[in-house]
């Protein structure tokens, strides 16, 4: 216990009059306790000092986060989507129109909902899909089959009959007679001109529909898209062994990529089943340093009127180890039999792409052959040349 506190607590105690304690026989004297209060009296102005100062920062902070509030502007507005009418013939549930509330459509007896049945407010205050309508199913095409027709389901009440169809059949006929007749789901969405039903075919069914996909194809788990199947991979094709299987959309090709053949001193040697290489040249044969140093052969599958422009293929040049690489590099088309549809340019400084700008409509096959010129100080080096084969298949997916 320091002194200070020692003579304080003795003071306490000799003020409070218990002089005759044994606590207090040795009380301080009068200059010691005039010390010891005037001791207190520091220490309690010291401590108000304290307080007093953590007050006014405290108020401070205050003050400075109430600016940064005010400063800071007004709330942001929650984003919101344009108001929605029920269709007519129907009607809307939801009322929210702040973004991430969706909305839900249905349509009045006797009409069928022709779109989607909800949309959903997007963060940039517009709907999902279009807005729907109701259709009445008198308007729709039937199939006047008998096969895809059968008698409707009538039951009398209070001396009147009813009578009802199963989902995707229509009522025809008086109340006494009514036959209930196949809906043309197929024709119902290609009128409409709203989403395909099928990707590819769209085939009446008895109360329903299917979707079929050409051959080469097999349709997915959605029952409305298809899906190339791989000739090549699951060995349906009847390539030879001397040839090559190349998938393509809805087939294969079979292809045997041959070398040139030798011309004056240029030869050329199979190293792969798709490049050649030239053999060495003679040291003063200056046609043959200047024919393709190698030759590739490479194959594409393009679906009909895919959008454009896209890149189709890549050429680089890679130098041999130790050897000094190219500075410099031009490309081009240099053959094919459809070179307007294509354009040839750099990339990057060691690469040039192959964009195919104009749409292609199948299914047809095209060919164009592209070089890489390769330059150091100015001095030709060598030349490569891509043979691209692209089957266009006859359809857009």
């Amino acid at each position: 216990m320091t002194s200070g506190l020692r003579y304080s607590l003795l003071f306490f105690l000799c003020v409070a009059g218990f002089r005759e304690s044994r606590a207090v026989q040795n009380c301080p004297g009068k200059q010691q306790m005039l010390t010891v209060i005037k001791q207190m009296q520091q220490f309690l102005k010291g401590q108000e000092t304290r307080f007093a100062e953590g007050i006014r920062i405290m108020k401070s902070r205050l003050n400075n986060l109430q600016n940064t509030v005010i400063k800071g502007g007004p709330d942001p507005q929650p984003v919101s989507c344009p108001p929605l009418e029920a269709p007519e013939n129907g009607r809307k549930f939801g009322s929210k129109y702040l973004a991430d509330h969706e909305v839900h459509y249905t349509c009045d007896l006797g009409y069928q909902l022709i779109g989607t049945s909800s949309r959903l407010c997007l963060q940039n205050g517009s709907w999902t899909e279009s807005a729907p309508h109701c259709k009445a199913p008198s308007d729709w095409p039937v199939v006047n089959d008998a096969a895809l027709s059968r008698k409707a389901s009538c039951t009398r009440i209070d001396h009147t009959q009813h009578c009802s169809c199963d989902p995707g059949f229509q009522m025809s006929g008086s109340p006494e007679a009514s036959i209930c007749q196949d809906v043309n789901e197929c024709e119902v969405y290609k009128a409409e001109g709203t989403t395909r039903l099928c990707v590819h075919a769209c085939i009446n069914t008895p109360g329903s529909y299917r979707c079929a996909c050409p051959a080469g194809y097999k349709l997915l788990g959605d029952g409305k898209n298809c899906e190339d199947l791989d000739e090549c991979t699951l060995r349906l094709h009847n390539c030879t062994k001397h040839s090559m299987c190349i998938n393509t959309a809805g087939g294969f090709q079979c292809v045997f990529p041959e070398c040139p053949k030798p011309f004056g001193n240029i030869s050329y040697v199979k190293t792969s089943p798709i490049q050649c290489e030239r053999n060495p040249c003679p040291m003063d044969s200056r046609s043959c340093h200047h024919a393709p140093k190698t030759i590739s052969f490479h194959y594409l599958s393009l679906p009909s009127n895919i959008p454009t422009p896209v890149s189709l293929f890549r050429m680089a040049t890679a130098s041999a180890p130790g050897r000094p690489g190219p500075d410099s590099l031009r490309f081009g088309i240099v053959g094919g039999n459809s070179r307007g549809n294509f354009v040839m340019q750099r990339s990057d400084r060691q690469t040039g792409e192959l964009i195919l700008v104009q749409s292609l409509q199948g299914p047809q096959t095209i060919e164009v052959d592209v070089d890489m010129s390769e330059y150091l100080d100015r001095t030709f080096q060598a030349k490569h040349v891509s043979k691209i084969t692209v089957f266009v298949s006859p359809y857009s997916f």
